[in-house]
């Protein structure tokens, strides 16, 4: 095994290794327009989707990016794709619900959820996206073994409202997917894959563009003010009018746009690329190259690169700031914790970005009186997001009151103690870690 120090390439790159194929792009300086029918705050999926629909629906949609277009989580995340299995794992009872409300609302969702996984993969259909989609499969790898009893359970309803062909493969069977003996069986979600994120989001900001959309970045967006006839949008750019406006700033939600930075929690993430992996290792890892999630809190998940050479491995390595380097050693650790054969192989790249967490653990469109939002991806945004922009973007063009879909409910939840302020991630993520660890201990 080669020492913490040696764990790096010659070439290790603290840059995301999406973006060796895809990087977010430089824009001009282009003079932002006086006004718009509609500003959407934020370029990622959730931002380009809604003004890809608003234009193709004949609106004005202007997009205003603090950096480049896609700088954040959209070039960064894993590329995992599913409909409906986070949505189901953490639903929550509301007050006052009954067991067949609950049911019901849940299974809303689900459907919503697989409506998602048509959407994504549609337009990559539509527009012909080249972004390396492997509809092979995804594997949520269980921790202990009363999470597969768990998992067991929601078979069900999953299968019954969405098209995920879910089932479940016990230890015994895991050795035929996966090339770890840490797990205590697996949840097979067959509908589901993994694709390149950062060239999906090119693709997607390519077809929004040639649809009309202007997409300005390097323009950060300081605060938003009621006007006669609805929004000033003032960046350092200057301000643009708007009769209507999104915020799609996500796990990038600061100061000024709303009061949501109080109702999103950012939460870091990170992720290392492995060099080429030797001849018949990649597969003896993933014979299958399936996406792989864990059930633990802290989660882990993994996948090979588009073209099967290299293990991308990811997870929550630290809960308070800290370098490329110091995430890409811990990381390295979990994954050889599941995969010791891969002792010796080296790091080419090491990156972080932000996720939105809310406080019920369920995305959101909402917003009223031309001033609408859709954040919180809650560690699952490919799909999810992209089509919570699409549908904020239909329910504007429809100029309706109505909810447009089962996320759009009314106010993300907030906290009295909650100001934006993360201090207490650090707390929290390591009591967690902690009891992952030690009950993962005893199973064994």
């Amino acid at each position: 095994m080669v020492s913490s120090a040696g764990i790096f390439s010659s070439d290790f790159r603290k840059l995301p290794y999406w973006w060796e194929a895809y990087t977010p792009p430089e824009t001009g300086d282009d003079a932002l327009p006086a006004s718009a029918d509609v500003v959407i705050v934020g370029a990622g999926y959730t931002g380009i989707c809604c003004a890809l629909t608003l234009r193709e629906a004949g609106i004005d949609a202007v997009v205003l990016e603090a950096g480049r277009p896609g700088i954040g989580a959209s070039t960064r995340s894993g590329g995992q794709v599913s409909g409906g299995v986070n949505v189901q794992k953490k639903a929550l009872a509301a007050v006052g619900e009954n067991d067949a409300q609950r049911a019901e609302r849940l299974s809303a969702r689900l459907r919503d959820a697989d409506a998602a996984m048509n959407h994504v993969v549609g337009l990559i259909d539509r527009h012909g996206i080249q972004c390396g989609w492997q509809p092979t499969g995804r594997l949520t790898t269980m921790w202990l073994p009363q999470h597969y009893d768990a998992w067991q359970g929601r078979m069900a309803q999953l299968n019954a409202n969405t098209n995920s062909r879910a089932r479940m493969i016990p230890r015994e069977a895991l050795a035929e997917e996966i090339g770890s003996s840490v797990y205590h069986g697996a949840a097979l979600i067959e509908r589901a894959g993994h694709l390149h994120p950062a060239q999906l989001y090119g693709g997607m900001l390519a077809a929004a563009r040639a649809a009309g959309a202007k997409v300005h970045g390097q323009t950060p967006v300081q605060r938003i003010v009621r006007a006669p006839g609805g929004y000033d949008v003032a960046s350092t750019r200057g301000t643009v009018r708007a009769r209507q406006v999104v915020i799609a700033t996500n796990g990038y939600t600061g100061p000024g746009m709303a009061g949501l930075d109080r109702k999103v929690v950012p939460i870091a993430t990170y992720m290392i690329a492995t060099d080429e992996l030797p001849p018949g290792l990649a597969a003896d890892i993933l014979p299958t190259n399936r996406a792989v999630s864990e059930s633990r809190r802290v989660v882990n998940h993994y996948r090979l690169s588009p073209d099967g050479r290299r293990l991308l491995f990811g997870g929550r390595a630290r809960f308070t700031p800290a370098s490329e380097e110091t995430t890409a050693r811990l990381l390295y650790r979990a994954m050889l914790k599941r995969f010791p054969q891969l002792a010796g192989t080296r790091i080419t790249h090491s990156w972080g970005g932000n996720v939105a967490m809310t406080l019920d653990s369920m995305p959101h469109i909402g917003g009223a009186d031309g001033l609408y939002y859709a954040l919180g991806c809650n560690g699952s945004g490919v799909a999810m997001m992209s089509y919570l922009g699409h549908s904020l973007g239909r329910k504007i063009a429809a100029q309706s009151r109505e909810p447009v879909n089962a996320f759009d409910m009314g106010e993300i939840p907030g906290h009295p103690f909650y100001s934006g302020n993360t201090w207490f991630l650090f707390a929290i993520g390591s009591w967690y870690q902690a009891r992952d660890a030690y009950e993962h201990w005893r199973a064994r």
